[in-house]
């Protein structure tokens, strides 16, 4: 008799957790019957000019007439995400469509139609793409804000070709709030997931269990030597993604608040030095003349430690925060300044160009700058010298084109903004310490080195 029990009791055992399976299967199933109709490939296609020097290096100028350079086809697969069936909107990272000279969307039922960009914005690594078409099916935009860490999240997309288009991954959110992942210059704030994603799912459609997007897949990390998941996917909050879009639709561009200052991580060093309980915030490093900053009376050496109802605690916080508003927001400012607490109301404004915030630094036939350089900011996000001046400092100092500026004093130089402020902090005779990396490439071989150059300002 008691055997019989123990037999029963697991029979029965066994038709709950049956039962439970089906619930929770018919979760996924739920999910990719609403969402693959909703996700597209998108086949870009580029042109770019190469010439028979490509491969080795920078060619010398004396012999750029031996190279002569010809145009070169290429062709790449994303994913995008119906977000507008009657207007036949489409949203997707910038990456999959930028220098694309003609884009093709293909739909769930096979149907082609080429694609017009509407806009992009590189910063954020979004653009939005319309199609003409009919019996179109949208996603439900959910609220990313939401999300928890552990929370099951389905990814769609197309990994790899498009054969393998409508793949369908499920994994938990990892943590949310990531930033620095693709670039300093970037306003990141990833969702981190271990849903499988792979080269062609940018673009593509991150759910949650309800079929809500809540995400925008955007790239995966991995070990260095592989370009396929290894478990750490990000993708763009939708929330994030929905204020983008809606610009990208509504304007062509993308408008975000813009404070006024530079500023930077509060270390160890700095909290003791400022009297702080912790490394929370961050610190006001340079207030920028007639910005809202100026005319709300923040100084250096201010640290924001909030920003209305979110707390700040680091650059990234800050800077998505203030992007994420409209031109024209009153935020309201939590602040330590000596010491003490103080609060500031400030409305945000809208951020002027370069060109009117550095004059004619940014100017390609501008002079040279108070260190003898002219300088831009490359494709791999580093700022490089692109032309040194005759009998200047930098010359005399072996400062030479195509070297990386890494600091100036005491800022660390990741942008343009970086550089031209701490260019414009220096006056004529000080001398600066300037940071300096060289690459030198051959055929065989690359060799880095950095070093500090000590030089008077002209």
């Amino acid at each position: 008799m008691k055997f019989l029990i123990i037999i029963l009791l697991m029979l029965q055992s066994s038709v709950f957790a049956s039962s439970s399976k089906d619930s929770f299967n018919k979760k996924f199933i739920e999910v990719a019957k609403i969402g693959n109709p909703t996700v597209v490939s998108i086949i870009s296609e580029t042109v770019r000019e190469n010439d028979l020097f490509h491969g080795f290096g920078k060619i010398p100028k004396e012999f750029e007439d031996m190279f002569p350079r010809y145009k070169e086809k290429g062709r790449s697969l994303g994913s995008g995400v119906i977000i507008d069936k009657n207007e036949g909107y489409i949203i997707t990272n910038n990456h999959v469509v930028q220098n694309a000279e003609s884009i093709k969307i293909v739909l769930y039922d096979d149907r082609e139609f080429d694609a017009e960009i509407i806009g992009t914005h590189e910063n954020t690594d979004l653009a939005v793409l319309k199609i003409e078409a009919d019996n179109l099916s949208q996603a439900n935009l959910g609220n990313s804000d939401l999300l928890e860490v552990g929370e099951w999240v389905i990814a769609i997309g197309s990994p790899f070709g498009i054969n393998l288009n409508h793949t369908v991954t499920a994994g938990i959110v990892s943590a949310t709030g990531r930033s620095d992942v693709m670039s300093p210059q970037n306003f990141e704030n990833f969702i981190q997931h271990d849903a499988a994603i792979n080269p062609g799912n940018s673009g593509g459609a991150l759910f949650n269990l309800d079929g809500d997007l809540i995400g925008i897949n955007n790239a995966i990390a991995t070990d260095g030597w592989s370009r396929t998941n290894a478990g750490v996917g990000f993708a763009i909050p939708m929330n994030q993604a929905s204020r983008i879009m809606e610009d990208l639709i509504n304007l062509g561009d993308v408008t975000g608040g813009w404070l006024g200052i530079s500023f930077q991580e509060i270390t160890k060093n700095l909290a003791e030095a400022l009297d702080l309980d912790d490394t929370k915030g961050v610190m006001v490093t340079q207030v920028i003349a007639d910005s809202p900053a100026e005319k709300s009376d923040l100084k250096s050496k201010d640290v924001i430690t909030k920003i209305d109802d979110e707390k700040i605690n680091g650059t990234s916080d800050l800077r998505n925060v203030i992007f994420y508003k409209y031109p024209g927001t009153e935020v309201i400012l939590t602040i330590i300044r000596d010491g003490k607490k103080i609060v500031k109301s400030i409305t945000l404004e809208s951020r002027p160009t370069d060109e009117e915030l550095y004059g004619n630094y940014l100017n390609q036939n501008s002079d040279f700058d108070k260190i003898g350089l002219k300088v831009e900011f490359s494709d791999d996000d580093k700022v490089r010298v692109k032309e040194v001046k005759g009998d200047s400092s930098a010359e005399i100092e072996d400062i030479k084109e195509n070297d990386i500026i890494t600091q100036i004093d005491d800022t660390v130089i990741e942008s343009l903004e970086n550089y031209y402020e701490a260019i414009n902090a220096l006056e004529s005779g000080d001398i600066a310490l300037i940071g300096v990396t060289t690459i030198n490439k051959s055929s065989f071989f690359s060799q880095t080195y950095s070093r500090y150059i000590a030089i008077k300002v002209d």
